[in-house]
């Protein structure tokens, strides 16, 4: 196993830790992310949109074992990066935590595709 697929595991990883955390506590992902659900339906909407949407996403590459599946992550990674980009000036939204996002989601992005 070569540097760049640590990585791109490393990315998956990371991915599955990220929808872990949002499924077992969608109220502390919710204001990590700015979000703020309204009543049990919102709750469970960053439960499976950010929580059990990255947990399959992340282990689909590594369960799939194919150049494709990562890929696929790598492409959505990228294009989610670019478009943070951009809604940071058009929403006036460049904290900290979304600088770093687009940081991972462009750098992650282009990994997974490699």
């Amino acid at each position: 196993m070569n540097l760049l697929q640590i990585l791109q595991y490393i990315g998956c990883i990371l991915t599955v830790l990220v929808g872990f955390y949002a499924l077992v506590s969608p109220k502390s992902a919710a204001n990590f992310t700015g979000l703020s659900p309204q009543g049990g339906r919102g709750v469970t909407e960053i439960r499976v949109i950010l929580g059990m949407l990255f947990v399959v996403a992340g282990l689909f590459p590594i369960l799939a074992a194919s150049a494709v599946a990562f890929q696929m992550l790598g492409y959505i990674y990228f294009f989610v990066g670019i478009a943070r980009f951009i809604s940071i000036f058009i929403d006036k939204s460049g904290n900290q935590s979304n600088w770093f996002s687009v940081a991972f989601e462009i750098v992650f992005g282009v990994i997974l595709i490699l």
